[in-house]
């Protein structure tokens, strides 16, 4: 199985020479400890006594995610301070339909996500989808969920670079239960400030109550166990079906703000017609004539998706059965099909042609005279003239994105002996993804139906590829005439595309943990032993994606660019081992104190090579004070998006182009060193949709990425205060050749104000007009391995729970992460860039506060009733480079309560966001992760979310 033996045997020679043995004795007639139940924490396989890990772990029981009301585990997720938004329901222009978790803010493909323990497949094929959809997960299995941050590539490979997130399951569920919510979204439109800019814009607002997203959420269990007792089996159905919300149904949403300062804008390319060549003239049809454009956009923030319907099916089982007292057999299949659709507003003519010949019949005299006569041109000359209509005739662009998952593990456990066990399963996961984008449009037929001529034959309009025979079906596309553009004329240039892909994961896995307590290997003046484990893993993982021929041509005019096709495949061999050795036990200075070592070796297909290990201790003074701390070297190898995508032109966000405009940012000279010439600075249009071309791909030379995480925190339980628990945890996670692109706005700075020619060759601007967006105009920034990013900060988890006599209990719980550093560097070379406590387009992205928490008090009452408030905070963020747009600190108040009515019948109900919050105002918000003027994944951005439910168990 392993490519490389030489490599492995002097691996597993180093992994046993380096066990420190070292000091320790045999000590026949060690006392032996007394059998407890031993059990394994998210970051190591050694089973231990107690849920403390040496690595701060994070835990989300079954009871906080009833409390929360979500249907959707990634909203919880994204509510922890740990955890930053990736991909969510509320993105629509760059949505994946998928669900993936981001810890540290480091990215979700540094994000290793487990079910039980084991992986889950890549969630989507598409560019953005790598990294597991949690939407797979069943909410109402989940018995927990555990949040390891910091590095834990020693324990579960490639990957963990930020850390876990382990979703485990319920797998001795016994009897019958089903579970209902209804829920849905409601906002008070009252923001006079931002119905002004609407209606200065000559845009309608909503105003007064509006109510959307509602969604029921269906769930039953099923757990039987064997007549004998020996085993279990755990059935799970599921079925979810969230509505939209649009942004035209939020006062703050309802139109695209860009600062300037803040105005509605929206997009050039508008319904009424838009020709223009960006100096000279920018007419707008109107009737039969063409009017000079007084700065009218098309509000496309009106019809987009802020959240996105959602149907998703779930079902499944777990089982396992004692086959004999030290043999187990388990088994679990997980199906998962979620569709999800992603509406944006209607695609068009964006500028795609750039001549229109004067002798189109389509023009009347006025538009004639207009374009041609004046301008000195004759009938039978042909003018430089961009097109922009939007195709408000045919409707919203729709991207239906559907998901299938199936995951199947197989496995058996139990002891060899008395003092060694083993575990060994063949886990199998695949996605498979079907998209339907409807009604974009062909950039080639586009050309074809503005290309018109009069037909000699008949006299009337014709279309020349018609009269030359290139292309008979071709149907002259009237923009020139208010309502003229035909019902043949859309079916003709209207283009469908479609595309499929999979992803798939093989693993297998097995390994033996063992005791050696009875074997006499104890540190002098402890009763226990050295624990250990050892094991072997093999994993595959292979993704395929297929667009077709117009999307890899890029054809549709909406797409941004072509869509290129993705082909991979690549497989590692593994060897693993953890050693936990007790070092003190019930002396003077330490009651018990572990030393936790754990070291991986890869071996991958693609000739690549990595180590990884961990150094961690536990020191427990006594039952009030516990000490941890932790050093761990983690890898990432490229995935197979990194390795193997071909370059293709796709879209980047950038506020402005420092040499666009009447009066640009940057002087002649330093736009000269970016492509800019003398007769071009000054002149050249921007976009203002805040969108510009880049060339990006894969690099099969990528060299895996590492990190190092160093952690040490306390655990506080103070005798003098019963029912208080402290745990605070410092770390730092430094990633070095991190897998990424150099950002688009760091090479045109760096070209502009240094001229390094590294920089410079990467920027190809229109040649004779300077841009950047338009066309084929660009700039490269494929995959490399960059600089670094190193984020540190503290974690704090306290509780308190306390008795109010007759009237119950209470208990509070505060959970967050003050942030003390992020920072990123683009190259080597580069100048480091500090994210912490920014936000911006091209560098940082979504904001990274100092500060995020969340407190939690809860009443359980004597009456069978609980009741739960919870005050989430987010903290403040301002824009990069003393940008004009501060985000100011968000307070979100959340007030649920639950009833046990009957034995077997418990109701819940609640509102988050109790006080309608409205999000932070974002001005030329960057496309994928903002959406509606703000960042809706770090923010509650819907107003209130309102939910009951019903829980039945028998």
């Amino acid at each position: 199985m392993f490519k490389n033996k030489t490599r492995l045997c002097r691996a597993i020679s180093i992994a046993l020479l380096t066990t420190p043995f070292a000091g320790v004795v045999s000590a026949q007639d060690a006392a032996t400890a007394e059998d407890v139940e031993k059990i394994s924490v998210t970051g190591s396989r050694i089973q231990r006594t107690n849920l403390v890990s040496s690595s701060p772990v994070t835990e989300i029981t079954a009871a906080d995610i009833a409390v929360s009301g979500v249907t959707r585990i990634e909203d919880l997720l994204n509510d922890m301070p740990q955890i930053f938004a990736a991909q969510t329901s509320a993105i629509a222009n760059g949505a994946t339909g998928t669900a993936t978790v981001d810890l540290r803010n480091l990215g979700s493909t540094r994000t290793l996500t487990l079910l039980n323990g084991r992986r889950l497949p890549s969630g989507s094929p598409q560019a953005g989808g790598i990294g597991a959809d949690v939407n797979q997960i069943p909410a109402a299995l989940v018995e927990r969920v555990e949040i390891l941050t910091g590095g834990a590539s020693a324990t579960y490979g490639s990957d963990a670079i930020a850390g876990v997130v382990n979703f485990i399951l319920k797998d001795d569920f016994e009897g019958l239960e089903f579970d209902y919510q209804y829920s849905f979204n409601q906002h008070d439109n009252d923001n006079s400030a931002l119905q002004q800019l609407n209606t200065d814009a000559g845009f309608n607002a909503p105003t007064g109550s509006t109510t959307d997203g509602k969604s029921h959420d269906f769930s039953v269990l099923m757990g039987i166990n064997s007549a004998d007792n020996k085993g279990n089996i755990t059935l799970y159905a599921t079925i979810r079906d969230i509505g939209e919300v649009l942004q035209g149904n939020r006062d703050y949403s309802h139109c695209s703000i860009r600062n300037v300062p803040n105005v509605c804008a929206g997009s050039g390319t508008i319904a009424e017609g838009r020709v223009t060549d960006f100096s000279s003239y920018d007419f707008i049809v109107s009737g039969t004539d063409f009017l000079p454009r007084n700065g009218e956009t098309y509000n496309f923030g009106a019809v987009s998706y802020y959240q996105r319907p959602d149907e998703r099916k779930t079902f499944g089982a777990i089982g396992h059965y004692n086959v004999t007292d030290n043999l187990e057999v388990y088994a679990e299949v997980n199906f998962m099909d979620d569709r999800s659709v992603s509406g944006i507003a209607p695609s068009g003519a964006f500028f795609v042609t750039s001549t229109l010949n004067c002798n189109n019949p389509l023009l009347s005299a006025q538009q004639l005279d207009a374009l041609c006569t004046q301008r000195g041109f004759g009938i039978d000359d042909t003018v430089s003239a961009f097109v922009g209509k939007r195709n408000v005739e045919g409707g919203n662009r729709q991207d239906d994105l559907r998901h299938t998952s199936f995951r199947g593990v197989i496995g058996a456990k139990g002891f060899i002996n008395d003092d060694w066990s083993f575990d060994v399963f063949a886990n199998f996961g695949s996605v498979t993804f079907n998209q339907l984008f409807k009604n974009d449009l062909s950039t080639t037929a586009l050309t074809r139906a503005l290309n018109v001529v009069t037909d000699p034959n008949t006299g009337d309009p014709v279309c020349q590829s018609v009269l030359d025979g290139s292309d008979l079906n071709c149907v002259p596309y009237n923009i020139f005439t208010t309502g003229g553009v035909t019902q043949q004329a859309l079916s003709y240039i209207s283009l469908p595309l479609v595309s499929k892909g999979e992803t798939v994961t093989k693993q297998i896995s097995g390994y033996v943990a063992g005791d050696l307590t009875s074997a006499g290997i104890i540190m002098p003046g402890t009763s226990t032993g050295v624990s250990m484990v050892v094991g072997l893993e093999h994993r595959e993982e292979r993704l395929e994606f297929d667009p077709d021929q117009a999307f890899r041509t890029g054809d549709g005019a909406g797409q941004g660019g072509p869509t290129a096709a993705v082909f991979g495949e690549y497989d590692v061999d593994e060897l693993f081992t953890e050693v936990s050795i007790p070092i003190l036990e019930g002396s003077s200075v330490a009651e018990q104190l572990n030393l936790e070592l754990a070291y991986r070796y890869s071996d991958y297909s693609t000739g690549q090579t990595t180590n990884t290990y961990k150094y961690a201790a536990d020191w427990m003074l006594n039952e009030q004070v516990r000490m941890r701390a932790s050093f761990q070297h983690a890898v990432r190898a490229g995935n197979i998006r990194d390795l193997f995508r071909p370059q293709s032109l796709g879209l980047f966000n950038m506020n402005e182009d420092p040499c666009a405009s009447a009066t640009p940012l940057y002087t002649f000279e330093q736009c000269a060193r970016t492509g800019v010439t003398e007769a071009q600075y000054g002149n050249i249009a921007d976009n203002p949709a805040g969108q510009y071309n880049s060339i990006t791909g894969g690099n099969p030379d990528l060299r895996p990425e590492e990190s190092d995480t160093v952690s040490f925190g306390i655990i506080l339980a103070p005798e003098f205060l019963p029912g208080f628990d402290l745990a605070l945890d410092y770390f730092n996670i430094d990633v070095q050749d991190a897998i990424s692109n150099v950002p688009e706005r760091f090479i045109l700075d760096q070209c502009a104000q240094t001229g390094a020619a590294e920089f410079c060759s990467l920027i190809n601007r229109s040649p004779t007009r300077g841009t950047l967006w338009i066309g084929n105009d660009n700039i490269v920034a494929t995959d490399i391995n960059i600089g670094f990013f190193e984020t540190s900060g503290v974690d704090f988890d306290a509780s308190y729970k306390f008795n109010l006599e007759e009237f119950g209990s209470l208990s509070v719980n505060l959970v967050g992460t003050y942030l003390t550093k992020w920072d990123q560097k683009s190259t080597p070379d580069a100048p480091i860039i500090d994210c912490l406590g920014y936000w911006d387009r091209s560098n940082c992205g979504a904001p990274t506060p100092k500060l995020r928490q969340n407190l939690r008090l809860s009443w359980e009452t004597p009456w069978d009733a609980q009741v739960t408030a919870t005050w989430r905070y987010f903290g403040k963020a301002e824009e990069l480079n003393d940008g004009p747009t501060t985000l100011s600190s968000q307070s979100y108040l959340d007030l649920t309560a639950s009833w046990q009515v009957f034995d077997n019948t418990r109701m819940r109900f609640g509102i988050n966001n109790l006080l309608d919050k409205e999000p932070p105002i974002v001005p030329n918000t960057p496309s994928g992760i903002g959406n509606g003027n703000t960042f809706p994944g770090p923010y509650d951005a819907m107003g209130r979310y309102i939910f009951a439910g019903v829980n039945f168990s028998f």
